[in-house]
Order: C-alpha cells, then sequence, then structure tokens
C-alpha cells in the first residue's frame, strides 16, 4: 500500500504519518527527515538542501526525486509506504507515478490535511522535535507539551527547534505551499483518491482524531 501525506507546513502531517504506521505496519518515509539527517551530518546534499529549506524554499525537484526513488527500494518499504513531504510538484507527483508503476505499484491514498494558517504559524513556532533521529517524537508547547521540559517523553533525549521554525520562515514556506503544491489536490482529486481532513482545534480535531479517520476510510475501501 501506498499512502502520500499532503498539507501545509504544520497541518500534522509527521504526526498523523507515525500514527497510520503504528496502525497499519508500514513505514514512514520522510523527505523533510532525510534532508535534515543530511544537514546535520554536513553531507554534499545536506548543505545543497540547507540552501533551500533555511530560507523557506522547496529542494529542486531533480534532487528529490532521486533520493525517493533511492529510498523506495530499500527492503523496509517494499510492503508498504507512507511518505510525508513528496511529492510537492504536479511535476514531482507525475514522477512518482512512474517509479511505482515500474515496480507495479500505484498510489492508492493520499491524505490532504488542512488548517488555518494563523494556527499553522502557533503551531509551528511551538513546535519541539526530539532530537533522536530514531524517536522523531513531535511536540508542542500549547497543544501537546512534554511531561519534563526540554525531553522526550518517548526516549528521553533532548527536544530541539527547527532552524526554519520560525515565523518569517512559516510564512514563506506556505506561501511556497500554496503556490506549488495546492495544484496536487486537483491532480489526485482527478484520480479519484483524495480524502481531505480538517485539523484544527476550532473542531477540537487532531492528528489522532485523523487516523482513526483514515485507518476506518482504508478498511471500507
Amino acid at each position: 500500500m501506498v499512502i502520500i501525506m499532503l498539507g501545509a507546513p504544520g497541518t500534522g502531517k509527521g504526526t498523523v504519518a507515525v500514527l497510520l504506521q503504528e496502525k497499519l505496519g508500514i513505514k514512514q518515509v520522510s523527505t523533510g527527515d532525510i534532508f535534515r539527517k543530511n544537514m546535520k551530518e554536513g553531507t554534499e546534499l545536506g548543505v545543497l538542501a540547507e540552501k533551500y529549506i533555511s530560507k523557506g524554499n522547496l529542494v529542486p525537484d531533480d534532487v528529490t526525486i532521486k533520493i525517493v526513488e533511492d529510498r523506495l527500494d530499500q527492503p523496509d518499504v517494499e510492503n508498504g509506504v507512507i511518505l510525508d513531504g513528496f511529492p510537492r510538484t504536479v511535476k514531482q507527483a507525475e514522477e512518482l507515478d512512474k517509479i511505482l508503476a515500474k515496480r507495479g505499484k500505484k498510489v492508492d491514498k493520499v491524505i490532504n490535511l488542512t488548517t488555518p494558517d494563523e494556527e499553522i504559524i502557533e503551531r509551528i513556532v511551538n513546535r519541539r522535535v526530539c532530537s533522536n533521529q530514531e524517536c522523531k517524537a513531535v511536540y508542542n508547547l500549547v497543544l501537546n507539551p512534554p511531561k519534563q521540559e526540554n525531553l522526550c517523553d518517548k526516549c528521553g533525549s533532548k527536544l530541539v527547534t527547527r532552524k526554519d521554525d520560525t515565523e518569517e520562515t512559516v510564512r514563506k514556506r506556505l506561501a511556497n505551499y500554496f503556490e506549488q503544491t495546492s495544484p496536487l489536490v486537483e491532480y489526485y482529486e482527478k484520480q479519484g483518491n483524495l480524502l481531505t481532513e480538517l485539523v484544527s482545534k476550532s473542531i477540537n480535531k487532531l492528528g489522532k482524531d485523523v487516523a482513526e479517520d483514515v485507518v476506518s476510510q482504508l478498511k471500507k475501501d
């Protein structure tokens, strides 16, 4: 099964993807995590990616597509994958369809998360992530604070703020998202595999609620 997570930064794609990974038993693959790991290690890819990410811009298609294609050849995603952060453009979506077709697969479900802009900004500037790449737990100082300040509840590692989690960068990322990524919603609507979910404290619906909805929908399909 191939699932794609769509949604602007801060809508909770990572949170929902991790929950779906637990419920469905298939691997979450985050292009953002791959980039951040390489940035932290100072690899050639990391240096290149940081030039774009630090300014709130998307990493070029050819770089991202190659990374995803290589990742899809690894054995831990043979039986299924949840793609979080890819595709982000229609060109990437078209290339993904070709990559999957060569492997006898297709996109089964696209989960499109929506959240009001101001709520996204509030959520991201208060976001803290586990520094342990094997854990990757995500917290929010307002909505979902850790039990112990600056420490992960799951593994005890230090919590950190991502470099690009500033209001200025978030607004730039949102603008980029709606300009470049929103057409994907139409692309997958035409394919008939899109499921749109509102994630907002205004209706008391957060990531865990969406994950449950998605699992129920997949069972119906």
